[in-house]
């Protein structure tokens, strides 16, 4: 499936060819993936989506706690995510868009709130609802999902807006679904990061063919207020995204460039402290968290 105009998807810019590349973390297709970049707004989006792009997400592309404590023990690592939440909300219904493994889902149920789950694995939905206990819908179409969802004081979505076909009527039925005052949480791999201007394609976040989009946060805190929402937090220098730039240089030595792993990971830790004067600047890491809070 290949767009039919070079116009931009998201503001109807014209855009330019941004990089080509392969599906260099998990070579299960041969591509090549052709990236283009909106001239006007910064958004990058992949042209020639794969028609068949569910074979892209393999059994093994995502993990199962062997048991709640190791669930548990998964969501300890997550707990940053909870701390931005409870900014702004500490309990309430949370609905999280594409859990995986659930360990957010988890750790934001055992902290109290009333969780529901948005997942499109079965293996992963059937996990959540009879081992994990959460309330799961299980659907391949996340917003016609979020539709049928009662109301929300929380929507998070990890790193999932970026994989979706139509982000833009994600974002629209969030922001009709929070209750007044609720909060949506975003966070997604940022096309202005230092790394994708050294690496281009080959930088393990681009992740094609999976990662659809690489779209600015200003280009959703802009979608998001014409939906009734205003920005509350826009970061790339909390924990996870921190994370995200070590992660970033240790896969792409070893996707992109086929480096070792054990090699790539010694490699990186010196390239990961050279850069943190630059990564750790507001705006240059590989992924950013914004929350956007629906008027009260």
């Amino acid at each position: 499936m290949t767009t039919a105009t070079n116009s931009c998807p998201q503001c109807g810019a014209e855009t330019e060819p941004a990089f080509r590349t392969d599906d260099q973390n998990r070579r299960l297709g041969k591509g090549p993936f052709s990236y283009r970049r909106c001239r006007g707004c910064g958004l990058i989006y992949l042209e020639n989506v794969p028609a068949d792009l569910h074979r892209y997400y393999p059994q093994d592309y995502y993990f199962i706690a062997r048991s709640l404590q190791e669930l548990a023990a998964w969501g300890n690592h997550e707990r940053y995510k909870l701390d931005i939440v409870s900014q702004f909300r500490r309990s309430g219904r949370l609905i999280e868009v594409g859990p995986a493994s659930g360990a957010f889902a988890y750790l934001a149920k055992t902290s109290g709130f009333d969780v529901t789950a948005i997942e499109m694995d079965e293996r992963c939905s059937r996990y959540l609802s009879e081992q994990a206990g959460l309330h799961v819908i299980h659907s391949a179409d996340e917003a016609k999902a979020l539709e049928t969802a009662p109301p929300a004081d929380v929507i998070a979505m990890w790193h999932v807006i970026e994989h979706l076909v139509d982000p833009w009527s994600m974002l629209e039925v969030a922001a009709a679904k929070l209750k007044p005052g609720g909060i949506l949480v975003l966070a997604a791999p940022n096309p202005a990061a230092v790394q994708l201007g050294i690496f281009g394609g080959r930088w393990v976040h681009v992740d094609a063919p999976r990662h659809l989009w690489l779209i600015p946060p200003e280009v959703l805190a802009k979608r998001g207020e014409k939906a009734g929402l205003r920005q509350r937090l826009l970061t790339t220098r909390d924990p996870g995204s921190l994370f995200w730039n070590r992660f970033g240089w240790q896969y792409t030595l070893a996707n992109g460039f086929g480096l070792p792993h054990r090699l790539a990971q010694l490699a990186s830790y010196p390239l990961t402290l050279a850069a943190a004067l630059f990564e750790r600047r507001e705006g240059r890491g590989s992924a950013y968290t914004l929350v956007m809070e629906k008027a009260a």
